[in-house]
């Protein structure tokens, strides 16, 4: 899913020098020190599927392809070029020669087809993105590599710049199971082609970058980057007002925003929302089968409520699962719905035998911690608004982030809280993972329908625009009907810095390149 003054300062339980004594006796800052509340999950591109950890790879590794810094724009990579067939299902790319992974091993097709095909066989959680598409890969030769796919696919160089695609070390990465740390790998580092080396990391501690020094592309700007992981949005507030970091991003409260970005010393960067929030229904076996329940629930959410009273008017109601701004979104939850509808869904209640003596009880889970410190009140708030019908009863229940995704796995829970970072800039991304036979089921929505299907390959293998208009109104106004999921906001994400760091630049893939980041004189 997808963010200075000089101070001089000693970080010493660390190990942490951030300043150095340079020719002349001038003092030089080599080290920038960034906060986060963010967690890394598994230090693997086969498992990762989470914005922070993908972030690490795409800073550490590198794809066939890339997006330039801050756009959508898609440019080359590991390959400097590639061609597609007439049908549109074969992708042939011509690598870049002489290229080392860091630890001076060569890279070659082979690296690519043997790391593609690990996703494969290891079918971790992001391993749909390339097993929904991709038949097979071939070795053309040392330099050249063929991805046979499955169909036409329009966005096909999309999926290639994200991080399931990026080629690791077969010397290094085990071929027959998910790395959970870094100590597990052989030579205990991660051996990749990003302008980055990860030198030191101790979870839900610290992360230390130093620049790569085999690195095929531009030298990074700043040659050593640290992450520090705090607990909880006041404790990295604070160290950010201390100085004792150079920037934070993700995630602040509302009110620290509300704070830091009226703070003279520092600078906001506003990265426009292509973050969205949903509540997911497991639409199988759960109570939540019936699609009459699962509108009577859409009915009642009221999102500029949830805006204004969690997030203090910094995110937007959204409603439809594409973010508004991206191409094709509609807003039929709107039309259809509205906010806080209560006539609409006691209407619907009460033809399913539903009252006061009666109401409809169902569990409601949310995740505590992954979402930031907001994410207790949302779960409030929304509890609130469903239950201003009497013909609902609403019980909170919560689960850390690991246990969470293994009962949504298990069809444990009837209706729960999720967030979306885009895996690639097309609506597509937002829709099918969660209303296509295959990806519903890693989304814990279990949601299968052949006619969805077929308007999903309808719209991957188009290349017109009015075609992939007119699908996706067809599949945006089902969704009100269907009701997979209910969209809530789509979120701003803020970035917040010292006076002297310069070159943040993130937007609509949320890739944040460490490599741009510059300090000023």
């Amino acid at each position: 899913m997808k963010k200075l003054s000089v101070v001089v300062l000693s970080v010493l339980a660390a190990g942490v020098l951030l300043f150095v004594v340079a020719c002349g006796g001038t003092k030089s800052v080599t080290t920038l020190v960034y906060g986060t509340t963010d967690k890394v999950t598994k230090m693997d591109p086969a498992d990762a599927y989470d914005i922070h950890t993908w972030e690490i790879f795409q800073n550490i590794s590198a794809g066939l392809l890339m997006y330039t810094p801050g756009t959508a724009t898609i440019v080359p990579g590991l390959a400097t070029a590639y061609t597609v067939n007439a049908t549109g299902d074969v992708y042939t790319f011509t690598l870049r020669k002489g290229v080392k992974f860091s630890n001076g091993d060569a890279f070659n097709a082979q690296a690519v087809k043997w790391s593609i095909d690990r996703v494969i066989k290891l079918n971790g959680d992001p391993a749909a993105l390339v097993t929904q598409y991709v038949k097979s890969v071939d070795v053309v030769d040392d330099n050249t590599v063929r991805f046979n796919l499955k169909g036409p696919v329009s966005y096909f160089p999309a999926l290639v710049a994200t991080p399931t695609y990026f080629p690791m070390d077969p010397k290094v990465y085990p071929a027959d199971k998910i790395v959970q740390d870094v100590n597990e790998l052989t030579g205990g580092e991660i051996v990749a082609l990003g302008p980055y080396r990860l030198t030191s990391f101790k979870r839900d501690e610290q992360a230390v970058f130093e620049a790569n020094p085999k690195y095929w592309g531009k030298e990074p700007n700043i040659k050593k980057i640290i992450i520090r992981y705090f607990a909880d949005a006041t404790t990295m507030r604070l160290a950010l007002e201390k100085g004792e970091v150079d920037l934070t991003f993700k995630s602040m409260l509302p009110s620290d925003i509300k704070d830091l970005s009226a703070n003279a010393n520092l600078t906001t960067y506003p990265i426009p929302g292509q973050q969205i929030r949903y509540l997911c229904f497991e639409t199988s076996q759960s109570v939540f089968k019936n699609k009459i329940l699962r509108q009577a629930v859409a009915a009642l959410v009221n999102r500029p409520e949830i805006n204004q009273k969690v997030f203090l008017g910094q995110n937007a109601p959204l409603y439809s699962m594409i973010p508004a701004g991206m191409s094709y979104h509609t807003e039929d939850f709107k039309t259809v719905f509205g906010d806080a509808n209560v006539a609409a869904a006691e209407k619907l209640l009460t033809g399913l035998g539903y009252s006061k003596s009666k109401p409809f009880k169902f569990d409601l889970w949310y995740t505590p911690s992954h979402y930031g410190d907001t994410e207790v009140n949302m779960a409030e708030v929304l509890k609130a608004e469903l239950e201003t019908t009497p013909l609902i009863k609403v019980t909170l229940k919560n689960a850390e982030w690991a246990t969470y995704k293994k009962q949504w796995d298990q069809k444990q829970m009837p209706v729960f809280l999720l967030g979306w970072y885009p895996d690639y800039v097309d609506p597509d991304d937002y829709t099918s993972p969660f209303a296509q036979t295959e990806g519903s089921k890693g989304m814990g929505i279990y949601f299968s329908d052949k006619a969805w299907d077929d308007l999903f390959l309808k719209e991957q293998g188009a290349t017109d625009d009015a075609s992939r208009n007119a699908t996706f109104a067809q599949i945006q106004k089902m969704w009100t009907d269907d009701v997979p999921t209910v969209p809530i906001y789509q979120g701003n994400l803020y970035v917040f810095s010292k006076k002297n760091v310069t070159g943040v630049n993130i937007g609509a893939t949320l890739i944040f390149n460490y490599s741009e980041l510059k300090f000023t004189k």
